[in-house]
């Protein structure tokens, strides 16, 4: 009998571990995104971030959220498969604000080994004479 428990023990330990392994993980192509230089008669600047899947496991992103109003991220929901990409998008909307450097930043918290990892945009919205 003492067998059986020790092998029955050995085994639930053994799945544990190997479950344990099975674990997604996010890597983005780049962190950063310089819009550069835009007038203020054209505030609304876009852009992607792309991500790869590099763990074993389905990654889901359970949160986008930017440092301010002006910044909008749009993501994929759907689970992503081992190995394929995602995408992040975000729309920058200066309309309104003051020209000059900007730099915002974009919190993407997952379910992978990273749990949460920012994202940065920046530029300079240049002041349009005519609007003002």
């Amino acid at each position: 009998m003492k067998k059986v428990i020790i092998f029955i023990t050995i085994w639930i330990a053994s799945a544990s571990i190997a479950f344990a392994q099975q674990q997604a993980d996010i890597k983005f192509d780049k962190l950063v995104h310089d819009f550069g230089t835009f007038s203020e008669s054209n505030p609304i600047q876009k852009c992607t971030f792309v991500f790869t899947n590099t763990g074993n496991a389905p990654l889901i992103i359970n949160q986008a959220i930017a440092s301010c109003g002006c910044a909008i991220p749009s993501y994929t929901k759907a689970p992503i498969k081992p190995g394929e990409k995602g995408k992040i998008d975000v729309t920058y909307n200066g309309k309104g604000k003051f020209p000059g450097h900007f730099k915002k930043s974009i919190t993407i918290r997952t379910n992978g080994a990273t749990e949460m990892t920012r994202l940065y945009i920046e530029g300079t919205m240049n002041e349009d004479a005519k609007l003002r």
